[in-house]
Parts: structure tokens; sequence; C-alpha cells
């Protein structure tokens, strides 16, 4: 029996705002335990939450980045559920009336392009932290998370495989980090996914029980466990089993997934309008301004390097990965319109020295206008790339002098008189006249040997070029 598999995802965005959402309370990362608290977080009597400005924010950003529909009206509600990490024994989230409405995010699943719808994207406080193995006999809890501000993004039952699911979170990632709402960092818990999974018989209307698989903490365990659960529910349909309605965890070791809890329902959450906060309108006036922080998104300029730039679809890829990569790239093809070779410069020896110096492309030392004035150099024949890449690059990093100065002074700047280069081909010929008999009963493929040891003598000045076409003057 073939299945249809439906996939929801629901997306916890921590974000990178400096306090919690309702009170001045430090909302960075770490810190020891219960070090970033205060009557607000702790939920004493007579304290009130007032709401972060920056945290609407940072939700109406992500938002219009997706193509949502801003509520312009909004409020917060109490959501009731035992929370032992959450003083207040309530959770101040969004129901009714969340920040966003719609959107969607574009991907390719090999080869094929889908849009995803969302569903919504709300406001609401995090929980904090309940640590079992600190002590033998207690659970211990750190409230420094508690109250930092969540976006929660709830996409629609439109994914229809582990690698759709994987598609949308790598896109997802990519773009909060893009637009400075989050860092993104699962492993610090700044983002964090829950999966809805289910199964129907293929071709079917009615969608089949969904099973919450929670608190996955990584892209590729979110792929791995959604595969996990489907395996399990279309094992147990087949044998005549029906599937509960429940949360379950993810063992990555073993590669299954537990039961934890029946799923509850919206009316066990008792959802109220919270009385402790005003409703918040956001005017058209906020909208603007927001909308102005934008920068160019990753699709925009994705499109632009492949259509107008004329790029590879996997370079235009590649160069959309990171925003401090790209905006280095823009800066650069603002000076020089040789697009491609601008592209293989940055995604070849530049990034190796990323690499090399384990740094970002801020941190590299090497401006625009240098890089610019480099691949203007290899372009006009007088630096080979190969010496530009391995010694000009190197050397200009954190160097004030003239590019081109620095390759004469450095012995870069290739030899293009025929004189000049054939006096050294004569000399690699009379050194190698078994190669060279070799060479002319057959063996054409010696003219790289050939060429490589006049850039040997020649300590790479040898334009490479001239070189061969004298050489296979030389030698017919």
């Amino acid at each position: 029996m073939d299945f249809d598999i439906v996939i929801g995802l629901e997306v916890h965005i921590q974000l990178s705002t400096d306090t919690k959402l309702f009170c001045g309370d430090s909302a960075a990362f770490g810190g020891s335990p219960n070090s970033h608290i205060s009557p607000v977080t702790l939920a004493l009597p007579g304290t009130l939450p007032v709401l972060n400005k920056k945290a609407v924010e940072y939700a109406v950003k992500l938002g219009l980045s997706l193509g949502c529909e801003i509520n312009k009206h909004s409020f917060f509600d109490r959501k009731h559920y035992f929370y032992p990490d959450l003083p207040k024994g309530y959770q101040t989230s969004q129901s009714s009336n969340p920040v966003c409405l719609g959107g969607g995010i574009k991907v390719n699943v090999e080869g094929e392009e889908k849009y995803l719808a969302i569903h919504h994207i709300h406001l609401e406080e995090d929980a904090g932290k309940s640590i079992h193995d600190a002590d033998p006999k207690y659970t211990c809890i750190d409230l420094n998370r508690a109250g930092v501000p969540l976006m929660e993004l709830v996409t629609e039952p439109v994914l229809s495989s582990s690698a759709e699911a994987f598609a949308f979170l790598t896109e997802l990632r990519k773009l909060v980090r893009w637009i400075e709402v989050c860092d993104g960092n699962m492993e610090e818990g700044s983002l964090r996914c829950d999966a809805n999974v289910s199964i129907k018989p293929k071709g079917a209307v009615q969608l089949g029980t969904k099973v919450e698989v929670k608190n996955l903490n990584s892209i590729r365990n979110v792929r791995r466990a959604i595969d996990a659960e489907v395996e399990r529910q279309v094992k147990l349909v087949t044998s005549g089993g029906a599937v509960v309605q429940e949360t379950r965890g993810y063992d990555a070791d073993k590669n299954i997934t537990l039961g934890q809890r029946e799923k509850e329902l919206a009316n066990d959450y008792r959802y109220l309008p919270c009385p402790d906060l005003p409703p918040f309108e956001i005017t058209k006036e906020e909208l603007v301004r927001v909308k102005a922080t934008i920068p160019k998104l990753p699709q925009f300029l994705y499109d632009n390097y492949v259509n107008e730039y004329q790029l590879p679809a996997q370079d235009a890829q590649v160069l959309t990965e990171e925003k401090s990569i790209s905006d280095f790239f823009n800066t650069v093809a603002g000076k020089n319109n040789n697009y491609k070779a601008v592209a293989n410069w940055i995604l070849g020896p530049v990034k190796s020295l990323l690499n090399e110096k384990s740094v970002g492309i801020e941190e590299l030392a090497l401006s625009p206008e240098k890089l610019s004035d480099i691949i203007d150099l290899v372009a006009s024949g007088a630096v080979n790339f190969s010496t530009a890449s391995g010694k000009l690059l190197p050397a200009i990093l954190g160097n004030d002098k003239d590019v081109k100065a620095l390759a004469s002074e450095l012995g870069l700047v290739q030899v293009n008189s025929e004189s000049d280069i054939e006096v050294w081909v004569d000399e690699v010929l009379a050194k190698m006249q078994d190669k060279v008999a070799e060479y002319k009963k057959g063996k054409k493929g010696l003219i790289g040997l050939f060429v490589g040891e006049v850039k040997k003598i020649s300590k790479g000045k040898a334009d490479p070029k001239k070189t061969t076409d004298i050489l296979q003057q030389k030698l017919q």
C-alpha cells in the first residue's frame, strides 16, 4: 500500500535582541545559571510585563521578507499548561491574532523548484531550561532563557518529504541570519524545530493522524527524524495498527522516535487574552521604516546573478549562502564587470584563504579594490592566475602598496618578450633531448612537461601561452 507523506513544521526562532520579551533582563546565551533574571522573569507578585519593541520590529522584518501579511492590530494571549521551568504557570504567546499571516519560502529540491506556504508567525516568550543530569536526585532549573523572545513560524501542512523539510529549514536559517534577526545557531537553541508528521493512502483527501516530533536540534536530525517517524507509521498502519496523536522525541543515536505524551488539543491550553498587556498597533509608517532596513534578499540576488551577470546557477547559489560573501562580491562587481572572473576568485582563492585562516571575509584585510586590481592584472596577461592566486593575493593582504607595483617588486610580472622566452625554451629543449625525441615520435602530451620546465627556470615569469606557441614551433 502506497502512502502520501504530509509534513508541517513549527520553527522556534530566538530573536537577537539584547533583552527579554517583557523585561530588561539579558537575553544573551549562556551565563551562570539564573544570572539573567529579575522579579519579572521570576513572576513575583505585583510584577507586570512591558513589551520589547525591537522584538516586534524583528517579527515584522521577517514577515515582510517572507511575503507575509502583517497584522496591523495584534495582541498577546495566555497559554495555560504546566511548564516546570516557566514560573508564571502559563506562557505569554499569540493565538487568534498573530503578528504575521501567510507568506512562504521558495526552495529547490533535487532540481525542482517549489513554494512552501507558511500559515502564520507569532511572538511568544521562551521557557527556561530543566537540567536533569546536574544532580543525581533533583532536576535543576535555569531560568536564564525564560522570557527570551521567540518567533514561532508555522507552515501549512504542504511538505511531502524530509528533503523538502531540510531545504525549507536551510533557506529559513539563511534568511534569518541574512536579515540579522537571529543567529540561527541550532546548537545553542537559537533555532529549534518540531515536525508534525502524518501519512495517508496515496491520493486520499482526508489527512492522517499527525504525530509531533519535538525539539530537533539540527537540520540533519530533522530530516532523519521525519524519515524514522514515517517508517514507524507505515509499519504500524500496514500491520493493522492505528497512529495515535501524540508528542514524540527523537533518539539520534538509535535513529528512532520515542513516545512522550499524548498531544494536547487547542482547548486544553485555555487561551485567553493577556490582561497585563494592551493590544499593539503596527502603523503604516512603522511598516515603511522596517521595510527600509531589509537588505536585498538572497533570492533577488540569485536571480540577478544568473540573469544580469550571466553566472552559472551553482556560482549564484554559493555566492548567496552568506550575506558577507554576497556583499563583497557585489562591491567588487561594482568596480569590475568581468563578473565570472570575480566569482571565480571569490569562490576559489579567496574562500581558500578564509578556510585556511578560519576567518570571515570581513576579517581578511582584503579590500574589494585590491581584488579588482588583481583580476585586471591577470586579465591583461601581466601575471598568470596561478602566480596571482598563490603569491600575489597572500602578499597583498593588509598591504597598502599598489597591486601592480607589488607584483613587479616580487618579480611576478610575466615576460612577454618572444626573444627572452625563446632563450628559456632553447635551454629546456637542449637538456631534454630524450623527451624531444619522444615528442616527435607522437607523445604530444609532453608539451606540458616542457612548459613546466620553462616556467621553472624563468621563475614563473614566462607567459604560458607564448611559451606553448614557441615550443610547438620549435618541435615541428
